[in-house]
């Protein structure tokens, strides 16, 4: 699809705050209110909009520990590929999971409470699943940037 000036605006807009009314946005934009209601629905129609979130302070809700683990299947067969897959998707600790080339297999993003738990976590949850061959675990020590806006 095909983007104008003003949609790559709005879509910047919505990503650093969805909670504006249409109204804010058209003044930002020096457009009418329906032109925007109607710029976002078919955004939205065409899926460039996917969802809309609340973003959560993970230290407010005792998850601040972010480890980054990869993960090297046993095998890099079609049917280990779909077990880890699925399985990794039941897991509410992790909150990304990119299926990547080079030495390992996949990169896990994961959110808990502290190491304990993340010991915990990778005891009786990720490294007792099937078809694990290797893990490799980083910590953060300092979360220097993080954004959800994709660049337009």
């Amino acid at each position: 699809m095909k983007f104008d000036k003003i949609d790559i605006k709005l879509l910047g807009l919505l990503q650093s705050d969805c909670k504006k009314t249409t109204k804010e946005y058209a003044n930002t934009l020096g457009l009418s209110a329906t032109a925007v209601y109607e710029r976002i629905k078919r955004l939205e129609r065409n899926d460039t909009i996917k969802s809309y979130v609340a973003l959560i302070n993970k230290n407010k809700v005792e998850k601040s520990f972010t480890a980054f683990c990869h993960v090297k299947l046993v095998q890099h067969t079609q049917e280990n590929i779909r077990h880890f897959e699925n399985a990794i998707l039941k897991l509410e600790e992790v909150v990304e999971c990119h299926h990547l080339s080079g030495d390992f297999d996949y990169l896990l993003k994961i959110h808990v409470r502290d190491m304990e738990d993340y010991r915990e976590f990778m005891v009786s949850k990720l490294t007792a699943m099937p078809h694990i061959g290797s893990t490799q675990s980083s910590f953060t020590i300092k979360e220097v940037k993080h954004s959800t806006a994709i660049p337009l």
